[in-house]
Order: C-alpha cells, then structure tokens, then sequence
C-alpha cells in the first residue's frame, strides 16, 4: 500500500516539479574518472586485511546475538541506477506480528545491532563492495531501488558516481539532516568532485562517523522513509504525506479485494 502512494505522488507531482528543475553537471576530469578508483582499491584493501580481527569478532557477536545466518544481502542503487548487491552482519530479529508482517527496524534491532550501528562497525563489509568496484569510500550513500523512481530529475543525478560509504554534510546542521538537505548534498557532491573535496569529506566522514547524535538517529532509524516530494518540490517522508493520498490507496485496495472475491 505504502509503494502505490509514493507511484501517486510521483505521477501527480514530478512532472511539473522536474520543468522547473536547473540540469546538473557531473563533474568530469583524471581524479573523478581515474584516480578517484586507484585510491578506493588501495584504501579498501588496506581496510579489509586490517579489520580482519574485528570483522571476526563481530560475526561471533552476531552468532550469538541472532545466530545463523550471520549475514543477509541487500539491493541498493549504484552508479547510473544499477542494482548492486551489499553484504552486512545481520542486527535485527525477524520478529512478526499477528498478521504475520516484520515489526519495523526499530522495533526488530537488537542491542548488539544497535552497538554496531552506534559505532558504524556495520559498515567494515562494504569495503569489499568498494574494492569490487560497486561502491567508493566517498559518495552518495546507495539507498533502496524502490526510490528509483520517486526522484525528481536532479536528485536522480546523485547517481552520476559510485555511491559510497557516506558523503557527509559539509556543515553542522544542528539536528538529524532530512533527505532534502542529504540530497542537495549528494548533488553538490556530483558538481565538485576532486581529489580535495575527497580529503576535506574523509575527514567529515570521521566526525560524522563519532557524532553522537548522528549515529543514534541512524541507529534508531528514525528519520522515516522516503516517499516523494510537497508540492513544491521538497522531499518528504509518509508522514508528510498528504492524508487524500492515504484515503486513496485505502480505496484502491478495498476495491482491488473485491473484485479478486
């Protein structure tokens, strides 16, 4: 039900909020297209046989916390929309409720997962993904294919590089960042690619990584799904969804019941 509003919003509302929408230009030189993926593959495999030992740890932590199988793979969106695969330590019980649906995140992660969450070792399988070549250390972070087509033209181009670990917001927001300002982020990000903007963000990624409040809306999983855009243009999340839409998909699927018997 949730996926038929945001296909609502999308089709009511992209079309005129894209004819308004400045093209975004990919910036293109060596380091974005060369020496950006030198350093990703000596960084990468550089981090992977040094978290040897904590990746070890962190799948008997996870054995014993939720047990087999220690690990679960995602669908994400990479570069220009292609799916690729993402493989992390399981943090989360499949618990259920009475109609037999998964209880949401917050509700299912374990106290262990939430430490590893807190302290983004949840990330440590990624850099296999970035040595492969799927991802980079810095870029985008690649979020659910579902979202494909609830971007507007503009914040579809955040999909111009390899997503990555984190691209981290170049000031201090003062409050958990809404998908609006992590988008317009990942954009200028896309415009200004270099090997100094990558610095100034390795650096940026390691205050993010220990702010504390940072990680505790991401370990909570707080901020909400992302849904579309308000009328006039911002991203929004279910919550901000308006309430005709809900009634609407409630119809839909009333009538849809009856006429399947």
């Amino acid at each position: 039900m949730r996926w038929y509003v945001a296909d609502r919003l999308a089709e009511d509302r992209l079309p005129d909020i894209n004819s308004h929408l400045d093209e975004v230009y990919p910036k293109k030189t060596f380091y974005s297209e060369n020496g950006k993926r030198i350093l990703d593959v000596v960084i990468s495999a550089v981090a992977l046989l040094f978290t040897v030992p904590i990746n070890l740890f962190i799948a008997i932590g996870t054995f014993l916390d939720v047990g087999m199988p220690l690990l679960f793979h995602q669908e994400r969106l990479g570069q220009n929309g292609k799916i690729i695969h993402i493989v992390k330590f399981r943090n989360m019980k499949n618990t259920r409720d009475s109609r037999g649906e998964l209880l949401p995140p917050s509700q299912r992660i374990t106290k262990f997962g939430r430490l590893m969450r807190k302290t983004s070792l949840d990330e440590l399988l990624n850099f296999w993904s970035i040595l492969k070549g799927d991802m980079s250390i810095i870029g985008p972070r690649p979020l659910v294919p579902e979202y494909y087509g609830r971007y507007n033209k503009r914040h579809k181009m955040r999909m111009a590089v390899r997503p990555g670990l984190e691209c981290p917001p170049r000031k201090n927001y003062g409050h958990v960042w809404t998908w609006q300002e992590q988008f317009e982020n990942d954009i200028w990000y896309v415009e200004n690619v270099s090997f100094l903007t990558d610095i100034k963000m390795l650096w940026m990624l390691l205050r993010f990584t220990l702010d504390r409040k940072s990680n505790a809306a991401r370990a909570n999983t707080s901020r909400g799904t992302f849904f579309g855009y308000s009328e006039s243009g911002e991203a929004i999340t279910l919550d901000d969804v308006p309430q005709c839409y809900i009634d609407e998909c409630e119809k839909h699927f009333i009538i849809s019941k009856e006429n399947n018997g």
